[in-house]
């Protein structure tokens, strides 16, 4: 559950010391060097970067250049064949079909707007209004998440969602499983309690509770975890869901608490369900100075307790994200406040420099500047491994080339970890026309900066991947993501006809459709179009690609995950976008991201309390399996360098049971296979025995016994995985294992 008592909480953002910046933790300390930006600066304007990319953005690398003859006439551009689509056909047809399909577009749009001031009209005539439009005006207004719950509830006994909560069965999830395994837990776990006096029912009790707890402990078990089963109350879900997790909870604590298994045991039982139920991830969207919501959301998160140790940001989120990312628990809370205003002062200069600046360089803003502003946020020049290392927490921020065929790059620790982590927000927020194109610094050995990757230039990762959940997924296994989403351009586009996580369709007893069927259909159906027409001028290749990028990437790309979070904008936001906030702005923002993630708050917590279960199952056994993992690999690479040696297994006039006592069958710290259980000197072996145990020897070795990947994904540094010791892991052996297992066969 989320921890209401607010253990971790900071200053309220109503609260007068909220407001004083000096309670900001190194308010007016500056903790970038002079010579990181110096070296930063020398590596944005070195000429051999300017080969590969482009000035800035107003003058791509692709644009056409006319030459004037020796008369003083121009001549025309000759565009090589690879730049262009041929065909007269296509060349007539190109702005016609253009216009003809921006025209629908256009018209697409202005019924979209129609259509969802229709929606509104109908549940504000409908649906908001008396007692309910009462109650809910009563829990937007609560500012702290106890108060919220009461008032959810009492929004909910209204509407009569007890009822349901209460009845299992339901569509969308497997109820009859579901049920059957809760009782099986508690059946096993109580069983084992009970026969504290019988080792052998409690060892086979222990076995099957532990098998169950690794059949269900998955993502979206049985459909557990299907965003539908909390998008029907404002707070709470089925009884029996929320049964059956705190059930599991409880077997998995006791499981990881009990004597009846040993640390081996307990590690692999947490790094297979730390594989099959995988990770949480805080994803921030970018947005300008929306991205300042996320500020609010974070809060909320931390206020509970529930902060994931998996955060990403892009674009305006990187800078949040940067944040969170490279302080403490301890030190967010004391952060998050409006009096964090005074330290966002990237856009305090007048009109008449900047506007200066972007007709001389095609930017708003200044990078140097910008870098020197960036810096208090990520404290100077850390790294992301530095950053990993201070925290705990895994900071990734997309990145996108300024050529637009090289791929994009998710830099956080194992990708980039010596890149330093304000040129990648720099990068992340360089939005065409706003900021060009930047270098990221990687810090060397000495501690000094320089380029990373040839000195190319990056920019605006909301260009292409503003939630990067196929990256996450692959480097650190996230299967489920908490997005907070503040866009402007898709605010508006953002419907959910059947309701959403803690904000239930309330009409018909929740098996309505928000503005009723013909309007939810209508929104889906005209949404669904315009996705397909700007499909189709993509693929065509008829959009016009203003300063060498590809725009329909922003309206294309996927921006949701498996909780969406959207704080409620206003129009004045709209006006302020390229604004730093004032400390009461912020303060709003603040309060408004917080309100936006109560109701998200529970089915959160539900999926983070088991995954700290097996972190700490993961952490309590890591030290002591790694050593024994380590001590048995070098007793099998000690044989297998001896078989590469060309020594083999035997000496001179030794048989091959005389030769697999010698090497394994002295007393040991570990056994072979890798246990904590010492060994005794071995007796002489049976014919059958050798062959088994060599081939134990040969067998792969890439599994969870010998080659264990860490926390991360990352492999033990103490393997060797050189080409001549990959023939033998994957079964082939040596040849004088070969040998032996031939002998011992004839024999």
């Amino acid at each position: 559950m989320a921890d209401i008592a607010k253990k971790t909480n900071g200053p309220s953002p109503d609260q007068p010391e909220a407001f004083d910046p000096w309670t900001l933790p190194d308010y007016q300390y500056q903790f970038v060097e002079q010579q990181d930006l110096e070296a930063f600066a020398q590596a944005l304007h070195d000429p051999e970067s300017n080969l590969v990319t482009a000035l800035n953005d107003w003058k791509p690398i692709q644009q056409r250049v006319q030459k004037r003859g020796s008369k003083g006439k121009r001549r025309k551009s000759r565009r090589g064949k690879d730049e262009t689509r041929e065909g007269f056909v296509y060349s007539i047809l190109k702005w016609p079909l253009l216009i003809g399909a921006l025209a629908w577009i256009a018209g697409l749009c202005a019924a979209y707007l129609l259509t969802r001031l229709y929606i509104w009209l109908y549940e504000h005539l409908f649906t908001w209004t008396g007692e309910r439009e009462r109650l809910r005006q009563s829990l937007r207004s609560k500012t702290n998440y106890a108060d919220w719950i009461q008032a959810a509830k009492q929004l909910d006994a209204y509407l009569g969602t007890e009822l349901w909560k209460s009845d299992d069965d339901y569509a969308y999830y497997d109820h009859k499983t579901v049920g059957r395994v809760k009782r099986q837990l508690k059946s096993l776990r109580e069983q084992i309690q009970n026969c504290a006096d019988d080792g052998v029912i409690q060892k086979r009790a222990t076995e099957e509770l532990k098998a169950l707890i690794e059949a269900c402990a998955k993502s979206n078990f049985a459909g557990t975890e299907n965003p539908r089963i909390y998008s029907e109350t404002y707070y709470g879900t089925k009884n029996l869901i929320q049964e059956y997790i705190d059930e599991l909870e409880e077997s998995l604590k006791f499981l990881l608490k009990s004597s009846l298994l040993d640390v081996d045991e307990k590690y692999r039982l947490a790094k297979h369900m730390h594989t099959n139920l995988g990770r949480t991830a805080l994803c921030l969207s970018g947005g300008a100075a929306f991205a300042y919501y996320h500020f609010g959301v974070v809060k909320a998160l931390l206020d509970s307790d529930l902060l994931p140790d998996i955060i990403t940001g892009t674009s305006g989120g990187a800078l949040v994200a940067s944040l969170v990312g490279t302080r403490t628990n301890e030190e967010l809370k004391k952060l998050l406040v409006p009096a964090l205003a005074y330290q966002i002062t990237a856009s305090e200069e007048p009109v008449t420099i900047w506007l200066r600046r972007w007709w001389k360089t095609g930017a708003r803003f200044d990078s140097i500047d910008w870098a020197r502003k960036c810096s208090w946020f990520t404290m100077g020049s850390l790294t992301f491994k530095e950053a990993y290392e201070r925290t705990g927490r895994i900071l990734n921020i997309t990145c996108i080339p300024s050529d637009p065929h090289s791929p994009t790059i998710l830099a956080n620790y194992l990708t980039a970890p010596n890149c330093v982590i304000w040129s990648a927000v720099l990068a992340s927020a360089a939005v065409p026309g706003i900021l060009n194109p930047v270098v990221l610094m990687t810090k060397t050995r000495s501690g000094t900066l320089a380029p990373y990757s040839f000195g190319h230039k990056w920019k605006d990762g909301s260009l292409r991947t503003d939630i990067p959940l196929r990256a996450l997924n692959l480097h650190f296994n996230v299967n489920f993501s908490i997005v907070s989403q503040v866009n402007p351009h898709i605010n508006l586009f953002f419907f959910s006809s059947r309701g959403t996580v803690g904000r239930p369709v309330t009409h018909r007893r929740g098996r309505g459709w928000r503005g009723g069927f013909l309007g939810s259909a209508l929104e889906q159906y005209i949404k669904l179009d315009l996705t397909k027409w700007l499909k189709v001028l993509r693929r065509l290749e008829l959009l016009p690609r203003p300063m060498g990028q590809d725009w329909s990437e922003i309206w294309l790309q996927p921006f949701n995950g498996t909780i969406t979070i959207w704080p409620r904008s206003k129009l004045p936001d709209f006006v302020h976008i390229l604004s730093d906030p004032s400390p009461t702005r912020l303060a709003r923002m603040l309060q408004v991201g917080q309100s936006s993630t109560f109701p998200k708050l529970l089915f959160i917590a539900n999926r983070i309390k088991i995954e700290r279960l097996i972190e700490q199952g993961l952490l309590a056994g890591k030290s002591s399996y790694h050593s024994a993992s380590r001590d048995s690999m070098h007793i099998q690479g000690q044989a297998r360098r001896n078989t590469l040696s060309g020594g083999g297994l035997f000496e001179d006039g030794e048989d091959l049971t005389a030769a697999i006592n010698r090497n394994y069958g002295k007393s040991s710290a570990l056994s072979i296979d890798g246990s904590n259980t010492p060994m005794s000197p071995r007796p002489a072996m049976s014919a059958s025995e050798v062959v088994e145990e060599l081939r134990r020897q040969s067998n792969v070795f890439f599994d969870d016994s010998d080659i264990d990947l860490d926390e991360e994904g990352g492999t033990d540094t103490d393997v060797s995985t050189t080409e001549d010791d990959m023939q033998i892991h994957h079964g082939g052996g040596g040849p004088a294992v070969k040998d032996a297992l031939e002998a011992a066969r004839l024999s």
